[in-house]
């Protein structure tokens, strides 16, 4: 797949045209799913980094999408597609945590008892396509990442960003979000 680069326009035009498109086995859609994932990061107090990335992390299904693949395997490296989109406009202190989104949750998924049960149905199968559970090594490999720390803070609210007719913010709300972090690289 030939990566076209995109402005921040062209990304916010990418969730408006595409985003209403299902989240993958959930009851909501892709832009929903975005918002709620910022929302939750901007009620946290996060800065503005972390914020884009919650609203940008899965930007690269919208991107399968769009190019017609079949995203029907569960992984789509959509993680990896997303971040080299957005690395065009965007720090690595947004691109990184999007890039290494997908290994948190394996990571978690390894090293928090608990979190496994907080899977949807769908990011569980998902889980499975991904490579499952983190070997040591590759645990040690995903801690020596400068991003982990907030790649594992996005994975947390992309799982919380999951509920039906949740109240967002709207889409326009996190422009400023996203310009503030370009005008920073």
């Amino acid at each position: 797949m030939k990566l076209k680069p995109m402005d921040l326009d062209a990304i916010f035009d990418l969730l408006h045209t595409r985003g209403g498109a299902a989240y993958l086995g959930e009851d909501i859609t892709q832009v929903e799913h975005a918002l709620q994932a910022a929302t939750l990061a901007e009620e946290a107090g996060e800065d503005a980094h972390l914020i884009v990335a919650c609203l940008l992390h899965d930007v690269g299904h919208l991107v399968v999408l769009e190019d017609g693949s079949d995203e029907s395997a569960g992984d789509d490296r959509h993680e990896v597609i997303g971040a080299k989109l957005l690395a065009a406009v965007l720090p690595p202190g947004v691109t990184e945590p999007i890039r290494l989104h997908v290994e948190a949750k394996r990571y978690l998924v390894t090293k928090d008892p608990g979190y496994r049960a907080t899977l949807s149905a769908a990011s569980e199968y998902s889980l499975q396509a991904q490579g499952g559970p983190m070997s040591d090594d590759a645990c040690a490999r995903f801690e020596a990442e400068p991003h982990a720390g907030a790649a594992i803070a996005l994975r947390r609210y992309d799982e919380a960003a999951k509920v039906v007719d949740a109240s967002t913010l709207p889409l326009e709300h996190f422009r400023h979000f996203a310009q503030a972090c370009i005008l920073r690289t």
